[in-house]
């Protein structure tokens, strides 16, 4: 089973492991319904989509409506400013069938312009309070990609109490020095505060760059299990973190498994020797 830890400061007890719904983009119902029953079987408590995330919220809600909300769920608005955002909500909260979500993420927040737009007078952010204060959002986090994500992030907690953020994270990443040491930054801040920390792109073995793309994730993702355990349990060696699946439902139950069967993190020969073996690159440079 996946183990469980305290989701920042929001009271929840969320599994390490987050099941991204992205996966759901362009699933049947029957391939998410068989894809959530995996998870929630694994231990899985806490699902995390989008407004863009194709017809996700439509296929996470109509296993709501048959089951019941038995997850702590999220989703993100990409819209910047604070009509759009609101009126961005009120359809995924139609699209999910619920009358409030756990968490509200402002998504992929890096560019500075937007940034600024979406954290200042009328922006996404306005929205996302108001959302809270009417009772339809319980916490509020912010998301984002790119080597520069975790400054951003930093900015951005110092603006608002945001209660989550969410990076890339991943052993091959993590050699990007001046990235490691924002993570590192953005780490221990969201310690200090109560901050839940996601991180995404664990198991990325290099992009596509123009490569057949032979799965529904936008990087080519590892495969083999034993490299999948090795990515996966070296995420879940940080212990302040949790860690979000991937964006194909075929790769995805290799993702829950290897969660499951989590040990201490692996040795760094073990991980120098994948890296080697799959010629693998970082996402974002």
């Amino acid at each position: 089973m996946i183990a469980q830890s305290p989701f920042g400061g929001t009271g929840h007890f969320s599994s390490r492991t987050l099941l991204g719904a992205a996966a759901f983009g362009q699933t049947t119902q029957a391939e998410t319904d068989a894809t959530l029953e995996l998870a929630l079987s694994l231990g899985v408590n806490h699902v995390d989509t989008a407004a863009s995330y194709g017809e996700s919220e439509l296929r996470i809600g109509s296993w709501i409506r048959r089951h019941g909300k038995a997850f702590f769920l999220a989703t993100k608005t990409g819209e910047r400013r604070k009509q759009a955002a609101r009126d961005e909500l009120h359809r995924s909260l139609e699209r999910l069938g619920v009358d409030q979500v756990d968490l509200l993420q402002l998504h992929n927040l890096v560019d500075p312009q937007e940034w600024e737009t979406a954290l200042g007078p009328g922006g996404a952010l306005e929205a996302a309070i108001a959302a809270r204060e009417e009772g339809l959002v319980r916490f509020i986090g912010v998301t984002g990609h790119g080597v520069t994500v975790a400054r951003m992030h930093l900015r951005a907690l110092d603006r608002f109490a945001f209660d989550s953020v969410l990076a890339p994270f991943s052993y091959v990443l993590n050699g990007n020095a001046e990235y490691a040491a924002d993570v590192q930054a953005l780490r221990e801040t969201c310690r200090t505060r109560g901050v839940a920390m996601q991180t995404i792109k664990s198991i990325v073995k290099a992009p596509w760059d123009g490569r057949p793309q032979t799965r529904s994730t936008w990087y080519e993702p590892l495969e083999d299990q034993a490299d999948i355990d090795l990515a996966v349990h070296w995420v879940l060696g940080h212990s302040d973190v949790f860690l979000n699946t991937v964006g194909d439902i075929q790769v995805l139950p290799r993702v829950l498994a290897a969660a499951a069967r989590f040990s201490p993190a692996p040795a760094e020969a073990d991980l120098q020797a994948m890296v080697a073996r799959q010629g693998m690159l970082p996402l974002f440079v």
